[in-house]
C-alpha cells in the first residue's frame, strides 16, 4: 500500500473524526491516560529524530493526530505489491508496521507496546481490519497493475504457479486478501520427506532458520540483547513446560511472500491447544533499530506476542512431547489453529494458518532427542540468508535411544 495514496497530510493538527469506533477508542484510551500519552509523544519524537522518513522511505510521522487518521485509512485498504526496487528496507505491504517501526525501537516505544490497554485496542484494530481483508472489497489489490500482487514480477516473486489458482478469473480464483494470503500448493508440490521413518521430523513451515538453541532454560533474562529462550513465558507456564527444560528451541522465519499455513512436523496426537493474548508491536530495545521489527527481535516476542501453543505428543517414544508454537509478528498476530485435543495427525497434515503478513514459529523439543539437523535447517550467521526449507522436507533426524 502506498500512504501516499491516502492523501492524507502528515503533521495536520486540527480535530478529526473517525470511521472506525476503535481507532475512537484507542486514541481516547491514549490521550486520557497521563503516561500512554507521555510515551506515545515522546515514541513519535524519538523516532522522528531518528530518521526523519519511515523504513519504506515516505514522511515519518510526527503527531499522534495523523498516526490515529493513517491508521483509521488502513484498515479499510489491501496491502498492495511492492516493486523489488520499492522495497527497499525490508518490509513488504506492512503499512501499520511501516508507520511505527521507528517508534517501536525507541524507549518509550518499548513500554508503549508492552502496556495491556495499549495491545487490547490493538487487536480490536486488527480484527476490524482482518474482516476487511476476508471481505471481496479486498481483492482490489489482486490485479495485474504494476502494484497489483498478479503483475508478472509478484507472479515470478511468490512463485504462483506452484499454487492452485484460476487463470480464467481476475483475481485468480481468490475470494479475498485473505484467501490469497493463505493460498494453498497444487497437490504433489510439497511431498513429505520420508513418511514413513518415525525418526525424520519435517518441516512445519515454508520458512528460512532463524536460530536454534540447545539446553533451554525454564526462567532467563529474555528481554536481553542476546535474547535467551525462556520456556516459563514462552509456553505461558504451561503444566508441560518442564518435559522441555534442558530441550532444543528451533525458531524460523516465514517472509511475507511465502506460504503461510503450518503442517505436522511428527506422527502423533495432538495433546492441547492454546491460543496466548499478547503484544503486536514490540521489540527489544537496541539500536540501531530495526527496519523491518520486530525481524530482530523474533526470540524476544515469542515470550510477549500473541501465538498459539500446540502440544503433539509424537508415536514414536523417542521423540516425545514437541510443541510447535506460530508467533504472530506486527500484523500478523492472527493465528487460526485448525486442530484440537485428541486429533490424530500423520506428518505433513495441516494444523493451521497465520493471517497477513511475516511471522515467525518454533519448534520446541524434549532434552535428548535431537541427532542432528538437516545441513538447510542451520540458520545462516544473518538469518536473511538462510535457505528458505520446503515444508515437508526434512528437518532433522531424532536419536534413536538405547531400550
Amino acid at each position: 500500500m502506498s500512504l501516499e495514496s491516502t492523501s492524507i497530510k502528515r503533521g495536520a493538527k486540527k480535530s478529526v473524526t473517525y470511521k472506525h469506533s476503535e481507532v475512537s477508542e484507542f486514541k481516547e484510551v491514549v490521550t486520557k491516560d497521563p503516561t500512554l500519552r507521555l510515551l506515545a509523544e515522546q515514541m513519535i519524537e524519538q523516532g522522528y529524530a531518528y530518521d526523519p522518513k519511515d523504513p519504506t522511505g515516505k514522511p515519518q510521522i510526527h503527531d499522534l493526530d495523523t498516526l490515529f487518521k493513517l491508521i483509521d485509512v488502513i484498515i479499510d485498504t489491501a496491502p498492495e505489491y511492492m516493486q523489488p526496487e520499492a522495497q527497499g528496507r525490508g518490509l513488504i505491504g506492512f503499512p501499520i508496521n511501516a508507520v511505527l517501526d521507528w517508534c517501536m525501537g525507541t524507549q518509550a516505544g518499548y513500554a508503549f507496546f508492552l502496556n495491556e490497554k495499549v495491545n487490547s485496542c490493538l487487536n480490536k484494530i486488527l480484527n476490524r481490519w482482518c474482516d476487511f481483508l476476508n471481505s471481496p472489497a479486498s481483492t482490489n489489490v489482486l490485479n495485474t497493475n504494476e502494484n497489483g500482487w498478479l503483475c508478472p514480477e509478484a507472479v515470478k516473486e511468490l512463485e504462483l504457479d506452484e499454487y492452485i489458482i484460476d487463470k480464467t478469473d481476475e483475481h485468480y480464483g481468490f475470494i479475498s486478501w485473505n484467501d490469497f494470503f493463505t493460498r494453498r500448493f497444487k497437490p504433489g508440490m510439497r511431498p513429505v520427506e520420508a513418511p514413513d521413518d518415525p525418526y525424520v521430523i519435517v518441516n512445519a513451515c515454508e520458512s528460512g532458520a532463524c536460530r536454534i538453541v540447545h539446553h533451554v532454560e525454564a526462567n532467563t533474562k529474555f528481554w536481553l540483547k542476546e535474547q535467551p529462550y525462556s520456556l516459563d513465558y514462552m509456553l505461558d507456564h504451561h503444566e508441560y513446560t518442564n518435559r522441555f527444560i534442558g530441550g532444543t528451541v528451533y525458531q524460523a522465519f516465514l517472509s511475507a511472500t511465502h506460504y503461510h499455513c503450518w503442517h505436522s512436523p511428527v506422527d502423533g496426537t495432538i495433546d492441547d491447544v492454546k491460543l496466548v493474548p499478547g503484544t503486536y508491536y514490540a521489540e527489544i530495545n537496541e539500536f540501531p533499530y530495526d527496519s523491518a521489527g520486530p525481524n530482530d527481535s523474533q526470540a524476544y516476542i515469542t515470550h510477549v506476542a500473541a501465538r498459539a501453543i500446540i502440544m503433539i505428543e509424537a508415536d514414536n517414544k523417542d521423540i516425545g512431547m514437541v510443541c510447535f508454537m506460530p508467533v504472530g509478528m506486527s500484523e500478523v498476530s492472527s493465528c487460526d489453529v485448525t486442530v484440537k485435543k485428541g486429533n490424530r495427525v500423520k506428518k505433513g497434515d495441516f494444523l493451521g494458518k497465520f493471517l497477513f503478513g511475516g511471522s515467525t514459529h518454533c519448534l520446541i523439543f524434549e532434552p535428548n532427542v535431537i541427532e542432528e539437523f538437516a545441513i538447510d535447517a542451520i540458520p545462516a550467521p544473518d538469518f536473511n540468508d538462510s535457505a528458505i526449507q520446503k515444508v515437508g522436507s526434512k528437518l532433522a533426524v531424532a536419536k534413536k535411544k538405547e531400550k
